[in-house]
């Protein structure tokens, strides 16, 4: 007997196929009055959220792609700004070189002067030792000659050796 009814369901017959035409319409008649309006708004409103995503990530990327440009440009003007700094410290530190070289030569140039001044006041001290040993020794040559009364070749050998003991320096 079930076969027999599986088999009546199975084989198509013009009464069944009315019922079932008719049920499945109603369900569609059903569907539409209860269901369309909630199942159309609510792919409509998941529409607008997928369009709204889409807009802000196209927002967030156009952001995104100016604070990448931004900072790539700010990157440039940090990279010339160091290289300004690097490039005037350089300056500041070969001036300072340059005015350190200059006190130095100078520092040496005012030794240097010094030590001239020191040099030709001791030749003059030497000299005016020399002139005063100089002045008694012909002192003393005058007093010998004048002690010693001497004929003239006499006289003569004895500057002679005055001149002789005077240093050769």
């Amino acid at each position: 007997m079930t076969a027999l009814l599986a088999q009546s369901l199975v084989t198509p017959s013009l009464g069944l196929i009315v019922w079932k035409t008719i049920a499945f319409l109603l369900f569609l008649g059903i569907l539409y009055w209860l269901g369309w309006e909630p199942i159309t708004k609510a792919m409509q409103e998941r529409e607008e959220e997928i369009e709204s995503s889409i807009a802000r990530a196209e927002e967030a990327l156009a952001e995104a792609k100016e604070i990448q440009k931004k900072n790539k440009k700010e990157r440039r003007q940090a990279e010339q700004k160091a290289q300004e700094i690097l490039r005037e410290a350089r300056e500041s530190a070969e001036e300072l070189r340059e005015e350190e070289e200059a006190k130095t030569r100078r520092k040496i140039q005012q030794m240097k002067e010094q030590a001239q001044a020191e040099i030709e006041r001791e030749k003059q001290a030497a000299l005016q030792e020399l002139r005063d040993e100089v002045a008694d020794l012909a002192i003393q040559a005058a007093r010998k000659i004048v002690e010693e009364d001497l004929d003239r070749d006499r006289h003569r050998e004895l500057v002679r050796d005055a001149i002789e003991d005077f240093p050769t320096n």
